[in-house]
């Protein structure tokens, strides 16, 4: 890649967005908007390696693209009557505030309304917001590409059809709108985290990057949300374990088996100082922040030997306050395990069968804690199980070995 290239990616991941944001803003369209910001990096790629890249690119980016929406609405059909219209949304007075005026909340909030299928969100969001290809997103997610762009279409003919309003929430939404922003970046981080598919690499860090990304940019926009915080502080000391998670022969690495020296000590450094900060505020946290500081714990322990599970276990105790799905309660059972021993923790399990059946880790936790009672043909019955319920290939080989280690 040389130094034009990478200038031009480098202004993409910044200024996509904000030249996005502010084109939906005065046009009220989000197809104009998409459009015309592709053709505005689409000239800057022609042009730059000619004219230099421009003292303020993002300015530049966004003059551009305006030109090439108005010129998108002269050339269509009834041309008069939307540029009149687009100039009449231009030159109204401003809307009342929400609790932070910014373009870029403005289409995030947009992307990530309720009204839209959770899928529809992700591939929305990646795309207006995060600036990914529609065959970017639809490789990452697996979908053809022209399924993945009818689905983008779909959602702004909706957005448009049903009056979603571009704006960010009120004071008192806010709180509620945040949490359905953070649960879309939450996913696309999961599906990196550890792919649902046997059709992709086990570990994406292409998803996981930019799930951090978008995270970073609602955390400069949202800097005293403490579930923004949280939410980012995850991630990072998640990632910072990325490389020690699968093995050279493509196997899972458990958590207790990592090679800690390979884990990234600048991103942990950072998820922990997080971590500290919302300690610092000494108000009541989210279920993001509490899901850092469990991984906090663990990435403070030089050895797996040396986890404070006590803390984990009163962590999980408070998270199921304010989560009691079957999922916390598994990831409590398997804590207590380490305290209280593999009996005490599948009695808990087991009360969970009924929901979580087709939930693999179900299984494969109950795997473990039979095999650590040496019940061994249950055990591999419930390794059987979890086996054919998994289709992330570094996961299948991790219990299939685990499964053939039995007595």
């Amino acid at each position: 890649m040389n130094s034009y290239e990478a200038a031009i990616t480098r202004v993409h991941h910044e200024e996509w967005a904000r030249v996005v944001a502010s084109l939906a803003k005065r046009f009220g369209d989000l197809d104009i908007a998409e459009e015309a910001a592709a053709e505005a990096f689409a000239t800057a790629v022609e042009r730059w390696p000619e004219t230099g890249v421009p003292p303020n690119p993002g300015a530049w980016l966004t003059t551009t693209a305006n030109r090439k929406a108005i010129d998108r609405l002269r050339r269509e059909t009834k041309r008069d009557d939307k540029h009149k219209e687009a100039q009449m949304r231009y030159e109204e007075p401003p809307e009342p505030l929400g609790a932070i005026d910014d373009e870029r909340l403005r289409l995030i909030f947009t992307c990530c309304h309720p009204a839209l299928a959770m899928e529809t969100r992700v591939a929305l969001t990646l795309r207006m917001v995060g600036g990914l290809t529609v065959p970017e997103i639809a490789r990452a997610f697996l979908v053809q590409e022209t399924a993945m762009g009818q689905r983008i279409t779909r959602a702004k003919a909706k957005i448009k059809a049903a009056n979603i309003p571009y704006r960010v929430p009120s004071a008192e939404d806010l709180p509620t709108r945040v949490s359905g922003v953070l649960a879309v970046l939450f996913l696309v981080f999961n599906e990196g985290y550890l792919a649902s598919s046997a059709d992709t690499d086990p570990v994406r860090q292409e998803l996981t990057a930019e799930a951090i990304r978008l995270t970073r940019l609602i955390r400069t926009l949202l800097p005293a949300d403490g579930e923004v915080a949280g939410l980012l502080a995850l991630m990072l000391l998640t990632e910072a374990r990325r490389t020690a998670r699968v093995s050279a022969t493509g196997e899972l690495v458990s958590l207790d088996e990592q090679d800690r020296g390979s884990w990234d000590t600048t991103l942990i450094a950072e998820g922990h100082q997080l971590v500290r900060e919302r300690l610092a505020a000494r108000v009541r946290p989210g279920r993001y922040q509490i899901l850092a500081a469990i991984n906090a714990v663990h990435t403070s322990a030089r050895d797996a030997r040396d986890t404070d599970w006590s803390q984990v276990v009163a962590l999980y105790d408070q998270l199921r306050v304010l989560d009691p799905s079957p999922i916390v309660a598994l990831n409590h059972a398997i804590a207590v395990a380490e305290l209280d021993g593999p009996e005490v923790a599948l009695a808990a399990i087991d009360r969970l069968e009924p929901r979580l059946a087709a939930y693999h880790p179900y299984h494969a936790a109950r795997a473990d804690l039979l095999r650590r009672l040496g019940r061994s043909q249950e055990s591999r019955a419930a390794y059987d199980k979890a086996i054919e319920l998994t289709a992330n290939t570094a996961e299948t080989a991790y219990l299939t070995r685990r499964r053939s280690q039995l007595s």
